[in-house]
C-alpha cells in the first residue's frame, strides 16, 4: 500500500479523520498527505521535540503547538504520541520507527475514535518494521 493510501484509506475514509499526513521520522520529509493539509515545517519540528523531551512537564505541555497554523492545548504527550485540542476538534499524533501520522479529526467526531483509528494504523506500521 502506498503512503497516500494509508492517508486515504486508513486514516480519512475511516470517517474518524478528516485530514492528515505522513512524515519520516525526522519531520524532514512529508510521504504523504491530504489535499491542502499543509504541516509547517517549524510545526513538524516542534512535534518531533516533543517526542525527544524526556523534562517532568514538557515544553509541548505547558505552550501547546501548532499544526496547519492552529494552536492546539496538549492533552497529551509521550515517547510515541501526542494529542491535542482546539475547541471540539483537535490532532493526533503517531511516532513509529520510521514514520509520523498526523491526523485531524473535526468537531463531529468523539476524539478517542480518532486515537484509536491512528494508534491502530501505528501499531500496524510498526509490526511491519515501519
Amino acid at each position: 500500500m502506498s503512503w497516500q493510501a494509508y492517508v486515504d484509506t486508513s486514516l480519512v475514509s475511516s470517517g474518524n479523520i478528516d485530514k492528515a499526513a505522513i512524515f519520516n521520522s525526522e519531520g524532514s520529509s512529508v510521504w504523504a498527505s491530504s489535499p491542502g493539509f499543509t504541516v509547517a515545517p517549524a510545526e513538524i519540528k516542534a512535534v518531533v521535540a516533543s517526542f525527544a523531551d524526556k523534562d517532568d512537564v514538557k515544553k509541548v505541555q505547558s505552550e501547546g503547538f501548532h499544526i496547519a497554523s492552529e494552536k492546539f492545548f496538549t492533552l497529551k504527550s509521550d515517547e510515541r504520541s501526542l494529542y491535542g485540542k482546539k475547541g471540539k476538534e483537535g490532532v493526533v499524533v503517531v511516532k513509529t520507527q520510521q514514520a509520523i501520522l498526523v491526523a485531524h479529526y473535526p468537531e463531529s467526531v468523539q476524539p478517542g475514535s480518532a486515537a484509536t483509528t491512528v494508534e491502530q494504523l501505528g501499531d500496524y506500521l510498526i509490526s511491519v518494521g515501519y
